[in-house]
């Protein structure tokens, strides 16, 4: 993150904002955030609880699905937790993709995500540690890494991994 308090980051699927939360706090005082989720009532919670626990953090809501166009500004970085795995194998990289160009160059794309590459009901359409590299570069990101994993009772494990849009 650059200067404390002066980013923009977007929480893609953010609900009732645990990742938002913790987007707020390693934002900071003067950071801005976007939350984007179909689920209006679901952002409202998000919404007075992020003013609640980081009032010096301006949040928005935008009540849209992610898998289309999307009205943001320019961002340095987006969060993408738990809900790419929403959209179908066949339009992941469209949407990633889509979702990336809102990156300013060197902007920051962040995934959360099951570590499997075949899901459930409640988790359909996964994708593991393993194949994010190649999904990051297909949808024209660069530098793709794995940041954490971590077991878990759903699927085996979660991770998380970062990957850059071009600065050229």
């Amino acid at each position: 993150m650059s200067a404390a308090g002066q980013e923009i980051w977007a929480d893609i699927g953010a609900g009732e904002g645990a990742f938002t939360l913790a987007l707020a706090d390693l934002l900071g005082p003067g950071g801005r955030i976007i939350a984007v989720d179909g689920d209006a009532r679901a952002l409202q919670r998000n919404a007075s609880a992020v003013a609640r626990a980081f009032p010096a953090v301006t949040l928005e809501t935008l009540v849209a699905d992610f898998r289309h166009d999307l009205e943001l500004p320019q961002l340095d970085g987006l969060v993408a937790a738990n809900s790419l795995h929403f959209v179908s194998r066949s339009e992941q990289v469209g949407v990633i993709a889509r979702l990336g160009r809102h990156l300013k160059p060197g902007g920051t794309f962040v995934v959360v995500e099951y570590d499997a590459d075949s899901g459930n009901h409640w988790v359909p359409q996964p994708f593991s540690a393993r194949s994010r590299p190649e999904l990051a570069e297909s949808s024209g990101l660069v530098e793709p890494r794995l940041l954490a994993r971590v077991p878990s009772r759903f699927l085996g494990a979660i991770y998380s991994a970062s990957a850059q849009r071009s600065r050229g």
